[in-house]
């Protein structure tokens, strides 16, 4: 099984383990005018990478503010979700990130537990595909290093659930396959989406890791699947991003969040609480909206319609972007996106009747704006 390079990304090995097959000698990055032709085309997404956008210096500054504003939300959100998942599993908790979004979300929890429990949970960064599914070799590599574990699995926020659902699908069919059963429940620090019942917050706030590509997360490219370079027994790949180094904040932005832990963790286990005492249901209350909007839109494909502050940033960093909606565009939480829509010259729509902050519409190729 091909392993990860000893050096893979730019976090500690005592934060993450990335079992991740290493392609940075690969060339799997196309412009994202010809990648967005081809994912229209019938390419599957995993197959190859986008451009990693590097942003103007004002938008640097303005990452660097939202950071400093919601810094303690961030960790307050973080205090939340780890605290249930170590009343509800305790030192027997793997946890195990969906990368790389979930990445440093994982390593906020990791270094959360080690702050208040003086605990070091290993933690594992996989990949998990839409439609592809998750790294079975993954799962039974962490299974095998830690016989009787139990796995969390972590991700950044929910948007429409895809993801949610994809691990609920692939839980189930490594069961039906291994015999094992995996808790298919998705820890999030946010989940506007109502996808999950262990979450931080369901508020669709900014988390300041969405406003960045690699350089947030540990310079690990998005994750690749593709056959002629991946084979059945290596796990799923990806790229470190080594000469992106000089532009890499992400330890940075896991010391601005973990240092805000020590005066949150009463907080945050009396959020948890209250969460635990009444989660609510995982009931993809979302999913509603975004069919409406697909249909007001005349949108082909669910797919294109991105909910959520995560998800829009997404949108205007790596995709083709059409519109953006936005409930409020005086919020706090799309000052970032506003600035990328003007730069990139996208329509921003103000569009009060949803319960997500803002929502990105992806352009059909071939359409004109």
């Amino acid at each position: 099984m091909n392993k990860t390079a000893d050096k893979f990304g730019s976090y500690s090995k005592d934060d993450v383990i990335f079992l991740l097959k290493d392609l940075s000698g690969y060339s799997l990055e196309g412009s994202i005018e010809q990648r967005e032709k081809n994912i229209q085309s019938g390419q599957h997404y995993s197959e190859t990478l986008p451009i990693e956008y590097q942003p103007p210096e004002k938008y640097l500054s303005l990452f660097w503010e939202t950071l400093d504003v919601y810094k303690r939300k961030t960790a307050l959100s973080t205090g939340a979700v780890s605290e249930q998942i170590w009343k509800q599993k305790g030192k027997n908790t793997v946890l195990v990130s969906l990368a790389r979004a979930g990445t440093p979300v994982g390593i906020l929890i990791k270094r959360y537990l080690s702050e208040v429990y003086d605990v070091s949970l290993p933690h594992y960064s996989i990949s998990i595909i839409r439609d592809r599914g998750i790294d079975e070799n993954a799962i039974k590599h962490i299974l095998n290093s830690h016989p009787g574990c139990e796995i969390q699995f972590v991700d950044g926020w929910t948007g429409k659930g895809a993801i949610s659902i994809e691990l609920t699908k692939a839980c189930r069919q490594f069961q039906e396959t291994y015999g094992v059963i995996l808790d298919d429940t998705l820890a999030v620090l946010a989940d506007p989406g109502y996808c999950t019942t262990l979450y931080g917050t369901r508020e669709d706030f900014l988390i300041p890791s969405a406003c960045l590509n690699s350089t947030v997360s540990g310079l690990v490219s998005r994750t690749v699947l593709n056959k002629s370079l991946i084979g059945p027994e290596d796990f799923h790949g990806a790229k470190y991003y080594s000469e992106l180094e000089e532009a890499d904040v992400s330890n940075q932005y896991l010391s601005a969040v973990a240092e805000e832990f020590p005066a949150i963790k009463q907080e945050a286990a009396e959020l948890a609480k209250g969460i635990m005492d009444n989660p609510g249901e995982a009931s993809f209350k979302g999913m509603e909206e975004i069919q409406r909007i697909q249909e007001e839109f005349n949108i082909e494909s669910i797919n294109f319609v991105k909910p959520g502050v995560g998800e829009t940033t997404r949108v205007l960093l790596r995709r083709l972007p059409w519109k953006i909606l936005m409930k409020d565009p005086e919020s706090p939480y799309v000052g970032h996106i506003v600035m990328l829509a003007r730069e990139r010259n996208v329509e921003v729509i103000h569009y009060p009747d949803m319960s997500y902050t803002c929502c990105g519409l992806i352009k059909k190729t071939g359409e004109k704006s």
